[in-house]
This record gives C-alpha cells, sequence and structure tokens, in this order.
C-alpha cells in the first residue's frame, strides 16, 4: 500500500456534490476505517480553497502519479475517463464514477486490458443500480435474455446534449427509449445506473441492454429507476427505486451512500473489471 499495509490512500477527482461528499467522509471517517487522502482535483481548483487542505490539493491532474494513491475514484465526467482512465490504471485501482464513458467500445476494451495487465482493478460502482450483483450472477450463469431500465425524473434533474429534447413539457414524456450504447452519449451525467447496468450484464453489453429516460414533472422529490430483468424458462424480476432527489438534483440522495460503501469495497480485487 502506498500509506502503509494497514491504509488505503484515496485520491477524488472531481468536487461536485458528490465528491464533496466523498471527501469529507474520507477526512472525517477515514482514520478509523483505515482510509487517507492522497489528492484532490477539480477542474476549477479555485473551489477547493477553505474546504480541503492545501497540502491535498492537486491543480495539474497529470502530476496525480507524484501522489502514489491505491485507488483513484472519479467523479465529475465521462471525459476523465476518456482522458486519464488508462494512465490512472497504470498506477492505481481506478473506480469510474462515471460508467458512461464505457459504451465506447475502444475505450472499454482498453480500460479492461490496461487492467489485466497492470494487475489493477476496474471497480464500477453500482450507483442507484438495485439488485446489480443479482443481473451478473444470472449474466455469468448464462440464463440472462433481456435487461430493461427507465429512469424518469423531474426535467430540471437531467442534463442533456445534441438534439434531446429540453424544454419543460408539463406531465409525463419519454425523452428516448432505446439501447444504453446509444443513449449514453446523449446523457452522461444521468445514466450512470444503466452503464452499471450493461457492466453487469456483461454478455448483453451496452448495445443489448435497452434503456428509457422520462421526464415526469409530478416527481418533484425523488427519482425513479425501474429495472425489468428476463431470464430463461420465464423467469423474471421487475424492481422499482424511489431515490429522494431535491429539484435540479442530477444524483438521488441515497446514491450518495452507496457511493460510499462502493469506495470501501475497492482494496483490489485483481486485474479485472469488478462491479462494487
Amino acid at each position: 500500500m502506498a500509506a502503509s499495509s494497514s491504509t488505503i490512500s484515496i485520491g477524488v477527482v472531481g468536487y461536485g456534490h458528490l465528491g464533496q461528499y466523498l471527501v469529507e467522509r474520507i477526512l472525517n471517517e477515514g482514520v478509523e476505517l483505515g482510509l487517507t487522502l492522497a489528492f484532490v482535483w477539480n477542474r476549477n481548483s479555485d473551489k477547493l480553497k477553505g474546504s480541503v487542505p492545501d497540502e491535498l490539493i492537486i491543480s495539474d491532474l497529470s502530476t496525480f502519479a507524484d501522489r502514489k494513491c491505491d485507488v483513484i475514484i472519479e467523479v465529475c465526467h465521462p471525459q476523465i475517463v476518456k482522458d486519464f482512465g488508462l494512465h490512472f490504471l497504470s498506477q492505481s485501482h481506478f473506480m469510474v464514477g462515471s460508467p458512461s464513458a464505457l459504451c465506447d467500445p475502444d475505450l472499454n476494451q482498453k480500460l479492461r486490458v490496461a487492467a489485466k495487465q497492470h494487475g489493477r482493478t476496474l471497480y464500477v460502482p453500482s450507483g442507484a443500480l438495485w439488485g446489480g450483483q443479482d443481473i451478473q450472477r444470472l449474466n455469468d450463469s448464462g440464463a440472462l435474455k433481456a435487461l430493461f431500465i427507465r429512469m424518469s425524473k423531474h426535467p430540471s434533474c437531467f442534463r442533456l446534449t445534441g438534439d434531446m429534447p429540453s424544454d419543460w413539457t408539463e406531465g409525463r414524456r419519454v425523452l428516448f427509449s432505446g439501447s444504453v450504447a446509444e443513449l449514453c452519449p446523449l446523457a452522461p451525467n444521468n445514466v450512470n445506473t444503466m452503464a452499471a447496468a450493461a457492466v453487469a450484464a456483461g454478455t448483453l453489453g451496452f448495445p443489448g441492454v435497452q434503456g428509457e429516460i422520462v421526464s415526469d414533472t409530478a416527481l418533484s422529490d425523488y427519482h425513479v429507476v425501474e429495472v425489468e430483468v428476463t431470464g430463461a424458462d420465464g423467469f423474471s424480476v421487475h424492481t422499482v427505486r424511489r431515490n429522494p432527489a431535491k429539484l435540479g438534483a442530477v444524483t438521488g440522495s441515497a446514491t450518495y451512500n452507496s457511493f460510499w460503501h462502493s469506495l470501501l469495497v475497492c482494496k483490489g480485487h485483481g486485474g479485472r473489471v469488478y462491479l462494487c
């Protein structure tokens, strides 16, 4: 380990709401849990001043290796995964907080190869996905036949790109329905739950997992994630998860704690992809 045989050193890339939450918990609870903070990076480093100790702030992310982390967690944007993911894995285990980046098949494959080559684990947090481990087990047994995920949120909670509709239509409106591979580039900040599911359902992958995002002005207090799993011989599971969320919140409140517990799992699982 970089710090000691019993301490895991963490680098946090991104200081939005989720990054702030993780940094605060590491600073406040890390010692008793065997975690220490190695560095924090944010695109605007001024945001870190006064909240993060100066000695933990790095303004140039390309210098991350100087901090010798055990685990690096990205919680900002898929572009960071594309630009730095391979470099991170050459030095540390890497937890991808924006797994929508993995919809790029070339990047996905390169990250998997790098993890194996360097003996590092590429961690994919479950986030708001309920039953991810069960989906993965069904997939690994060869019995997974189909997977569909619907995410419904208040229109203020979506961050959409391209030609996706952005006006606030009163009531319920389906914004997109199709493969998760097509959806991820259109709503990269909103569909990480679907991306995690596509990783769990490896035989279907991003092209095979189907997703739908729904704008609903009635959902002013929570996000709704519905998962429909179809297996062999008539097997099926349908779950509905209501995640409390404020207006405009990309991430539901329960997902913060989910990320924290995912981070606690990141102690090294060999050179592979690991859903946590």
